[in-house]
C-alpha cells in the first residue's frame, strides 16, 4: 500500500534526526532485561495515566514506554499534549493481515490546509483560520508481539509553532470532550426545558468555574446533534416513545396517519388521564390550531374542556400538516375511537370552514358554537365600523328574546346599510352558532370564545420551542400536561382542607355558590 510505504521512508528519514529518540538505543543504555524494569514503563490503564507526573518526563522516559493497546498510547499523548500547550490527531496506520501493526498521532498543526479550500468560489461560511503550519512533532508507536504491547518507536517533541498557555490548553480540540456524566447531566437537563446556556452553567457551577470545564456550548450542542444521528427517523422516534409511555399506560392511545410513499401526514395521541377526564368533563369540547410550535412548522391541534376547579383540561392532541376538512374528519374520528364512542353535548371553535363541516359529519348531534373573540375580530375587518362592531357585540351576547333579537339585527344592518354584505348574510344564517337568543338552553360550561384554547398555547410556550422535532415536542408536552394535572391536585388538595369564610350577609346563598364551585 502506498501510505505504508511513505509512513516506512517517513520513519528512515526522521529516525537519523537528533530530535528523534530511538526506543531500542535507550533499552540498551538504561533498561535491565529484569523483568522489573520493564514494568515500571508499561501502561495498563488509564489510571497508569493519571499518575504520572508529566511536568518531570523526559524524552528518554517516553521512548522507554509500551502500552497494553492503541487507545492507552493516544491517551497518554493527549495527556502529555495538554500540560504541554497542544493539540493532537491521529495520522496514517500500517496494517499487515488485516491488523493495525503501526500508529503515529501527529500534532495538530502538522501537514497543510488543502489549496482547494482556500479557493472556494461557492463559500457560504466564513473561512476557518489556518491552523495546519507542517508541525513535524509527533509519537509513533509499533506492535511488539513477544510482549504483546504497543512500543515507542519515535518521538519527535520539536514544533514550529507558538504553543498555547496552559490555562486554555483545555479548549484545543483534542482536549475538548464530555464526559458520559457530563452527557448524562445535560440530557437529564434538556428534558425539562433547561436551556443549553444555563444547562452550561449549571456545569460550570459545579466544576468551579467555566475556567474547569472541558468543553463548551457548542460541543453540547454538537452531543445533541449526535444522538439525534444515532437514532431512527423523527417519526419512528415519536412513535417508540410513545410506545414507551403504552408500556406504563395501558390506556394510552395514538394514531398516525401517512400519504403517499410513507410521508408523513398527521398523528393524534391521548394518555388514560386524558381519557378519564373526557369520560367526566368532555360533554363540552374546545379545540383549535396553532402554528410554529415544532421545526417543521406543522399545525398544532389541542382538543379540551374545563375541570371542576374551572382549570383547562387536555382531553388529546395532535400534529397535522394541514387544515383540510379530511384532516380533521380523521382527527375527530380518532378521538372518537379513543374515548370509546362518547360524543360530546356542545363544541366550540373559531369557525374554520373545515372545522365547521368536519364537526357535522362526526358529531351531528353536538350544538356547534362560534367563537365571541373571533366573531368581534371578524366584525371589525369586515365592516371596518368601529361603531357597529359594539352594537353585533352587544346583540351577540345580549339575553334577548328571539323576536327582540330579530328586530334589533333589522335595525343594526338597516342603519349601517350592510344588509348585502356577505358576511353579513353568512352571519344570520348561522345565527344558532353564536347568537345567545338561539342557543338559550344549550350547555357550554360558561364558553363564549376559545380564549381559554389561546391561554393554553400562552402555556406550551413555556415547554415546547419551536425548534423541537416531532419525539421532543411530544415529550415536552407531556411534561407541560403533568404541570397541568400537579396544578389540578393542588386544587383538589385546598378544596379538601377547611372551610371557606363567609363573606356577604347572604351566607346560606354563598355557601351553597362556593360548594357548586368546588364540586
Amino acid at each position: 500500500m502506498e501510505p505504508q510505504t511513505q509512513e516506512a521512508s517517513n520513519s528512515q528519514r526522521h529516525t537519523s534526526d537528533q530530535n528523534v529518540h530511538n526506543v531500542s538505543d535507550h533499552m540498551d543504555e538504561d533498561v535491565t532485561s529484569d523483568a522489573v524494569d520493564m514494568d515500571q514503563y508499561r501502561i495498563n490503564s488509564w489510571e497508569d495515566i493519571g499518575k504520572i507526573d508529566f511536568s518531570s518526563l523526559s524524552m528518554k522516559n517516553i521512548c522507554q514506554l509500551h502500552f497494553a493497546d492503541l487507545g492507552l498510547a493516544f491517551e497518554f499523548y493527549n495527556s502529555y499534549a495538554k500540560t504541554r500547550g497542544f493539540s493532537v490527531r491521529k495520522s496514517r496506520s500500517i496494517i499487515v493481515d488485516g491488523k493495525v501493526r503501526e500508529k503515529t498521532y501527529v500534532c495538530s498543526c502538522e501537514g497543510y490546509r488543502l489549496e482547494k479550500w482556500n479557493h472556494m468560489k461557492n463559500r457560504v461560511r466564513e473561512p476557518k483560520p489556518e491552523t495546519r503550519c507542517g508541525c513535524m512533532s509527533k509519537l509513533h508507536v509499533f506492535f511488539d508481539a513477544v510482549t504483546e504491547s504497543w512500543v515507542v518507536r519515535d518521538f519527535c517533541d520539536e514544533h514550529n509553532h507558538e504553543l498555547v498557555v496552559l490555562k486554555l490548553a483545555r479548549m484545543l480540540r483534542s482536549h475538548k470532550k464530555m464526559t458520559e456524566p457530563d452527557i448524562s447531566q445535560m440530557n437529564h437537563m434538556k428534558e425539562v426545558g433547561i436551556s443549553m446556556p444555563n444547562i452550561f452553567g449549571s456545569l460550570a457551577s459545579q466544576c468551579g468555574g467555566y475556567e474547569n470545564v472541558n468543553f463548551s456550548i457548542k460541543d453540547m450542542h454538537n452531543q445533541v446533534a449526535k444522538q439525534r444521528r444515532q437514532l431512527p427517523d423523527d417519526l419512528t422516534s415519536a412513535m417508540a416513545y410513545l410506545e414507551t409511555l403504552a408500556a406504563r399506560d395501558q390506556n394510552l392511545f395514538y394514531s398516525v396517519e401517512k400519504g403517499r410513499e410513507g410521508v408523513f401526514r398527521q398523528i393524534f395521541w391521548c394518555d388514560g388521564r386524558c381519557q378519564l377526564d373526557y369520560d367526566l368533563f368532555g360533554d363540552v369540547l374546545a379545540f383549535d390550531a396553532t402554528y410554529k410550535k415544532n421545526r417543521y412548522r406543522l399545525l398544532v391541534v389541542i382538543f379540551s374542556g374545563v375541570n371542576h376547579h374551572n382549570q383547562t383540561v387536555v382531553f388529546g392532541a395532535a400534529i397535522v400538516s394541514n387544515e383540510r376538512k379530511s384532516t380533521y374528519v380523521w382527527l375527530l374520528k380518532q378521538l372518537l375511537i379513543a374515548m370509546k364512542g362518547k360524543t360530546p353535548t356542545s363544541v366550540i371553535t373559531d369557525g374554520h370552514h373545515s372545522m365547521v363541516i368536519a364537526i357535522q359529519e362526526v358529531f351531528p348531534n353536538a350544538h356547534h358554537r362560534l367563537c365571541a373573540w373571533h366573531l368581534m375580530r371578524n366584525a371589525t375587518s369586515n365592516i371596518h365600523k368601529p361603531q357597529f362592531t359594539k352594537m353585533f357585540t352587544k346583540l351577540m351576547l345580549g339575553n334577548y328574546e328571539v323576536g327582540v333579537f330579530e328586530q334589533k339585527w333589522e335595525e343594526m344592518v338597516g342603519f349601517f346599510g350592510v344588509e348585502d354584505r356577505e358576511w353579513i348574510v353568512d352571519m344570520y344564517e348561522k345565527r344558532n352558532m353564536w347568537a345567545t337568543a338561539h342557543i338559550r338552553g344549550k350547555f357550554f360550561a360558561g364558553f363564549r370564545t376559545t380564549s381559554r384554547c389561546e391561554s393554553l398555547h400562552a402555556v406550551l410556550k413555556r415547554y415546547i420551542k419551536s425548534r423541537y422535532d416531532l419525539t421532543e415536542f411530544v415529550q415536552h408536552f407531556q411534561r407541560c400536561l403533568s404541570y397541568m394535572r400537579h396544578r389540578e391536585d393542588l386544587a383538589d388538595f385546598k378544596s379538601s382542607t377547611g372551610q371557606p369564610v363567609m363573606q356577604t350577609h347572604f351566607q346560606q346563598l354563598e355557601r351553597c355558590q362556593n360548594f357548586t364551585s368546588l364540586t
